[in-house]
């Protein structure tokens, strides 16, 4: 909960080309991982299944192969720190240190008071004006990650919303009715602040998020909630005012990407190609980790503009350079290769086939009954929501800056959830008919 809620604090990006910076969370999390590896070396950790250590290990060793076979491997060995912070160690710790359902949505509400903090700031940025620079006027919510970071707000928000709508979803019979209460609340204070990041691919990747939450936890009552929640965003976006235009604006680019691109959505199609050139050129290891900046303009068409413009929310205008290809899926293939790739791509498969097995397996228990403990259905609502809109948001954007910490833990929240052993089932009551043992030894009929 402190690796998440240390994200409150203000942190100064600062140039963005530099690696090895450290920030609070990145703190947070090693103490996390140390105190972790405490607990397994005095023997009162958990243990890793064969899946589990599956799961973790590919992508380890695909992140090792890649940096040895780096076209400059001491440039890549940050890279390698990064992705085995954020993929493996990360995730890992959290799987061993969760101890059940309790502590799951204590995570979830840890995430949901930093979107509340984070959304807050940005609210009162956007209607002061004191924003990040967006279409000529500093009206774009940002947090305190700053302009540098503009997706940081967002994705913090996002994953709070989804996961406040996945505990409102609950069971009547499994959930207090203060709890479902209280997440909706949240839910919909988590809204304006979304909106006010003028983030596409937040955006998306939240209605993605939410639907796939709707439809899971019944589509009886999905079409119902899809009704209240239209209604509920033509009141919001009509209650702008000047927003409103902008809002709009930027909703009907979301359909014009293909036919009419802005310079950001060009920008981020040449980076793309130059992400599937690089591959192309080592197909089977890529250019290695943190290597794409150097290789990007051999690559890129001569379209690609020299960075993009940032200003506002106390700094002033600068380029910030184009350093990924804002595709998590094109960032690994490129720089790691179909290894990369593969263990990536894979280990997600793997974690959302068994998250929504144990789902489903969670929302056929019964008190008693020996599939999976009841009263869990909506912890494994969060773990789907959040896997879905981090999956769709990779399409989007990539691991980098502060709130990548939170990327982390939302991955090690999710392996938990898929990973983690089912209770056992109960023991099974003597049966009335059992020969009951006498104190001799011999066993006596019961009496009928």
């Amino acid at each position: 909960m402190a690796t998440v809620l240390v994200l409150c604090m203000p942190v100064q990006t600062g140039d963005v080309t530099m690696s090895g910076k450290a920030t609070p969370a990145d703190a947070a999390s090693l103490v996390l991982v140390v105190w972790c590896l405490v607990r397994l070396l005095r023997g009162r950790g958990g243990r890793l299944t064969p899946m589990a250590a599956s799961v973790l290990g590919a992508p380890a060793v695909a992140f090792a192969v890649a940096t040895a076979a780096s076209a400059d491997p001491s440039a890549s060995v940050p890279g390698f720190v990064r992705y085995m912070q954020i993929f493996v160690l990360i995730p890992g710790a959290l799987l061993l240190l969760v101890r059940g359902t309790r502590d799951f949505r204590l995570l979830c509400w840890a995430m949901v008071v930093l979107a509340l903090v984070q959304g807050a700031v940005g609210v009162v940025q956007s209607v002061t004006l004191t924003g990040a620079s967006y279409m000529g006027k500093d009206v774009r919510a940002v947090g305190t990650f700053g302009p540098l970071d503009v997706m940081g707000m967002s994705t913090v928000v996002s994953l709070g919303l989804v996961a406040a709508f996945a505990l409102c979803l609950a069971d009547p019979r499994e959930s207090s009715r203060r709890q479902r209460v209280t997440a909706m609340a949240c839910a919909a204070a988590l809204v304006p602040p979304l909106v006010l990041s003028y983030s596409r691919g937040a955006w998306i990747a939240t209605a993605v998020a939410c639907l796939a939450v709707l439809l899971l936890a019944g589509a009886r009552r999905a079409v119902a909630v899809l009704l209240a929640l239209a209604a509920a965003s033509v009141v919001l976006v009509g209650g702008f005012g000047v927003g409103s235009s902008m809002v709009e604006e930027r909703l009907t680019s979301i359909t014009h990407i293909g036919s009419a691109p802005d310079r950001s959505v060009t920008d981020r199609y040449s980076l793309w190609s130059a992400a599937t050139s690089m591959w192309q050129d080592d197909p089977l290891t890529g250019v290695g980790p943190k290597n794409f900046p150097a290789h990007r303009d051999g690559h890129a068409s001569v379209g690609l503009s020299s960075g993009s413009d940032t200003a506002g929310a106390g700094m002033q205008f600068q380029k910030e350079p184009l350093l990924s290809p804002h595709n998590m899926y094109l960032l690994v293939l490129s720089e790691q290769g179909l290894i990369g790739a593969v263990a990536f791509v894979g280990g997600g498969g793997v974690l959302l086939l068994c998250g929504l097995r144990r789902l489903y397996a969670a929302r056929r228990a019964r008190p008693g009954g020996p599939t999976d403990a009841p009263g869990t259905a909506d912890c494994g609502l969060a773990a789907v929501g959040l896997f879905v809109w981090q999956g769709v948001d990779f399409l989007y954007a990539d691991i980098g800056g502060p709130s990548t910490v939170m990327t982390a833990v939302l991955l090690g929240a999710i392996t938990w959830w898929a990973l983690v052993s089912s209770p056992a089932a109960p023991a099974a009551a003597p049966r009335p008919d059992s020969s009951v043992p006498t104190a001799d030894g011999k066993a006596e009929a019961p009496a009928r």
